[in-house]
């Protein structure tokens, strides 16, 4: 079965900037394991579309491990602002450095050894393994479960299916080119294997798939339903002086957002409590924007209320710091701050 998905992928494998295509790799090129990383971890919980033009611009201004492992972090965070999941980006520097600081610059060929490093888990250590260094590691990202539950026709809802589909996965996994193998699979996934409206009948795997043979393709991968989000509600100020810097603060390591520029703001906490007391960050008229700002995080919906001011210049805040124009863009800030910035705009 491998060599037909192997012979589907050498016709019709997606083209990635961080991808070394079959034809390229049958004539002797070789991936870049820290590209092969960056993307990875880019990728976790976040589309192709998204990531092609982070990648590109975190490649062409770090285009080493060890450019990377030497950039200040609230350059990276800058860069990263927009990708979401922002703990990723602390775990890329502090990883960077211990490939440095430990691997000489090189990340290890070895499954084991990447399970070490920082950020780096089962999967995306397969990834690297077998996409960089082509060691015959299974991955399983979404695509892959869910071609591995139609392929066997597995009805054991996710997350409990994941062992069996995983040993599903690995029993497929050829010796022989393991890391286009890999990809393939995802690609099958992405391209054809779709949640919805499967592409069946070009499926390179169409004949022994045992969900089309039983027509439950369309059902699988079955998941438990997931327990409804929570709410919470929470303050942010947005000061401004005459010579048009904006009062900033870098929220703490630790916790949502940690290290990235935002405004000062209050707790967040459920809807069920009263709505969080938090001075302002300094002394002024602030008044309430109408409207609010709403955002996603993956484990609760967010409810800002957003205090807007005119500072004077000769303010002096408890909070933060003035960011000059020149210091400071909307594009810096993550996705839920720079909605809070539009909404005063």
């Amino acid at each position: 079965m491998s060599v037909t998905l192997l012979g589907w992928y050498d016709r019709h494998a997606r083209e990635m900037p961080w991808r070394v295509g079959p034809q390229a790799r049958k004539a002797g090129e070789r991936p870049d394991a820290y590209a092969v990383w960056m993307s990875e971890i880019m990728l976790q919980q976040t589309t192709v579309a998204t990531v092609r033009d982070y990648f590109r611009r975190f490649i062409a201004r770090w285009p080493t491990v060890r450019d990377l492992a030497a950039a200040e972090d609230a350059e990276v965070m800058a860069e990263w602002a927009g990708l979401g999941y922002y703990a990723r980006a602390r775990n890329l520097l502090k990883c960077a450095r211990v490939v440095v600081a430990e691997h000489g610059g090189a990340f290890p060929a070895d499954h084991a050894q990447l399970l070490k490093l920082p950020g780096i888990g089962p999967y995306t250590a397969a990834a690297v393994s077998s996409i960089a260094f082509d060691l015959p590691h299974a991955v399983l990202d979404g695509n892959v479960e869910r071609v591995m539950a139609r392929l066997y026709d597995i009805h054991t809802p996710l997350p409990e299916a994941k062992p069996l589909l995983m040993a599903r996965a690995e029993a497929l996994t050829p010796e022989t080119r393991p890391g286009d193998y890999a990809q393939a699979v995802m690609d099958l996934g992405a391209t054809i294997c779709t949640p919805k409206s499967p592409a069946c009948g070009i499926c390179p795997w169409r004949e022994p798939c045992a969900a089309r043979i039983a027509g439950t393709m369309g059902e699988l991968p079955k998941k438990t339903p997931k327990k409804p989000k929570p709410v919470r509600h929470g303050t942010v100020y947005l000061g401004r002086r005459a010579d048009g810097a904006w009062l900033l603060e870098t929220r703490p390591e630790r916790g949502l957002l940690g290290g990235m520029l935002g405004w000062p703001g209050s707790e967040w906490i459920g809807t069920d409590q009263p709505h969080p007391e938090s001075p302002p960050p300094a002394p002024g008229d602030w008044e309430e924007v109408a409207g609010d700002v709403r955002h996603t995080f993956t484990h609760f919906h967010l409810i800002l209320r957003v205090m807007l001011a005119e500072l004077p210049h000769d303010c002096t805040p408890a909070r933060g710091r003035f960011y000059t124009r020149a210091e400071f863009g909307p594009a810096d800030l993550p996705t839920v701050m720079r909605k809070a910035y539009d909404l005063v705009q």
